[in-house]
């Protein structure tokens, strides 16, 4: 296991290019979130949902994560369907949508440009998902979508790539008799492209119900 890492800061700005971004975008959209976006979820939860990053017009905009975009549709959708969210669409952070045994988190909580981290972003972001990860209880999973979170989760817990490598469907063991599961990520490009079809993620969430019994 890792070192462990620290809460979740939401004034963080110890990225200065993502911090300098982020204020660039307040200005053109200034009634977005624009700021660090917090894990949504359940407390005592044995589910964690890790994806890449805040969309710019989704959980940047709502400040809640996979919430006013493309990706947060088949999220939520597939959630709810196997028992871990109240409702089948997430339209806002102040809606009475609520998620049950899960908790949803990104590797990197603030908005990138183009949508794509840069590695030193990833690293300096991971103190706060380890301490996420550390507080999964013992036989808890964990989803990641896509490789940077991937890799984002196995960083947190001290492991190196070559001991845990990405595919879709993959299955991994990590300390703590925790469980990780790899997808594809759910973004626009992966869905109309039939990279990742709903059938596909929907395998991937009935594995964790499977792994959970409610």
């Amino acid at each position: 296991m890792g070192e462990g890492g620290v809460q979740f800061d939401s004034g963080c700005r110890r990225c200065e290019r993502l911090a300098g971004f982020l204020d660039e975008v307040r200005q053109q959209h200034p009634g977005y979130h624009c700021r660090p976006v917090a894990p949504f979820g359940s407390a005592g939860h044995r589910l964690l949902v890790v994806g890449l990053a805040p969309g710019l017009h989704g959980a940047n905009r709502t400040g809640r994560p996979f919430t006013g975009d493309h990706a947060g549709i088949i999220l939520y959708r597939t959630l709810h369907a196997h028992g871990f969210a109240s409702a089948a669409e997430s339209v806002s952070a102040d809606d009475r949508l609520s998620l049950i045994d899960c908790r949803i988190t990104n590797a990197v909580k603030c908005l990138p440009p183009a949508n794509k981290p840069l590695p030193a972003e990833v690293r300096q972001c991971n103190r706060y998902l380890a301490a996420e990860v550390l507080a999964l209880p013992v036989g808890g999973v964990i989803i990641a979508l896509g490789a940077i979170a991937h890799g984002a989760v196995v960083k947190a817990f001290g492991l190196k790539p070559a001991q845990a490598g990405f595919a879709h469907g993959a299955e991994h063991e990590l300390p703590r008799r925790l469980r990780l599961l790899d997808s594809y990520h759910c973004s626009r490009y992966n869905t109309q492209t039939r990279r990742l079809s709903p059938a596909m993620f929907d395998r991937i969430f009935a594995r964790a119900r499977h792994l959970l019994p409610g």
